[in-house]
């Protein structure tokens, strides 16, 4: 038998669920981000009697099935690229979290075709060459390479990005906290929510961020959730995005005086996160959050939800 594929079992199908992810934690942009438990992208591979790899969609999203299109097939092409590839992958995707959403679509298709592949591989990479792997598909989808979703998808829990080139990727502990999620029924393309942000930023709003990005990262890691909650704080990104999120300022304030922590804008949006102490809080920033967005007449998805710490789970 050819060295190639040495060990390998030729028939065997892996299924995996990927989790959406909440990047940026207000203050953290391109380098926090947390996974959650809902929504899972839902995907299985197998290898392919034919070369290269083979995509299928079995969803409502019509994404392309042409693999350098593909944010799970960009992934793909990055990892056999360094493997020899004397075989090819099916893969098959059905996506539960919107593209455009804001909550990790790319990133759950990158991540989860790569750790799927993996395991095929017989775990053959590390969970930082998948996340090196990955990012490819980001790239993909925004025009730049960042891993905010993609770690947390592939680490599960929070991630810092103490760096992208070398790659430098921090995990942290954090405590009990739930998870509110709301989806306008709008998209928001990550690469034009870049695009408008500002190039500069003044020196002191600089500071402040700094100093927010450090303690929220302090709160997490002490469990301290007045800390959590007076550290979710973005002067720099936020004030320019939100512009693009109806009811946004009226949802944070809300939320805020329902009882939650803090939050903001998930990724690059339309979804807005709020962290919570307890699911009683949780659920009643939910009903908040749909409030406003019935009487702006505007339709919408909502999840309450805890933090993923395990990433992307293998089904039996």
């Amino acid at each position: 038998m050819n060295n190639i594929y040495k060990g390998l079992d030729l028939d065997r199908i892996v299924k995996i669920h990927a989790p959406a992810t909440v990047a940026n934690m207000v203050c953290g942009f391109d380098i926090l981000g947390f996974a959650v438990n809902e929504p899972y992208d839902e995907m299985q591979i197998r290898f392919s009697d034919k070369s290269g790899i083979t995509i299928i969609n079995d969803d409502e999203y019509n994404l392309p099935t042409e693999p350098e299109k593909n944010v799970a097939g960009a992934a793909l092409i990055a990892m056999m690229d360094e493997i020899e590839t004397g075989f090819g992958f099916e893969l098959t995707i059905k996506k539960n979290i919107k593209p455009g959403s804001g909550v990790g679509s790319s990133a759950a298709s990158a991540a989860g075709a790569v750790v799927a592949a993996n395991r095929l591989l017989n775990d053959r990479f590390d969970k930082e060459n998948l996340v090196r792997f990955a990012m490819n598909g980001e790239k993909l989808a925004s025009g730049v390479k960042h891993a905010d979703n993609i770690a947390p998808c592939i680490y599960g829990g929070v991630t810092l990005i103490r760096s992208i080139f070398p790659l430098d990727i921090v995990a942290l502990n954090a405590p009990t906290l739930f998870v509110t999620i709301v989806h306008p029924q709008i998209e928001v393309k990550t690469s034009d929510a870049r695009s408008i942000l500002k190039h500069k930023v003044l020196l002191k709003d600089a500071i402040k961020q700094w100093g927010n990005i450090a303690g929220l990262v302090a709160g997490l890691l002490q469990s301290d959730y007045e800390l959590i909650g007076r550290s979710l704080e973005d002067v720099i990104i936020e004030p320019v995005r939100s512009i693009l999120i109806p009811g946004f300022d009226l949802v944070k304030q809300k939320s805020k005086e329902a009882g939650a922590l803090g939050g903001g804008i998930s990724g690059s949006g339309p979804s807005i996160f709020m962290l919570s102490k307890d699911e009683a809080t949780a659920l009643v920033v939910e009903k908040e959050m749909k409030s406003i967005y019935e009487k702006l007449g505007l339709d919408h998805h909502t999840y309450v939800t805890t933090m993923n710490h395990h990433g992307v789970q293998f089904v039996s």
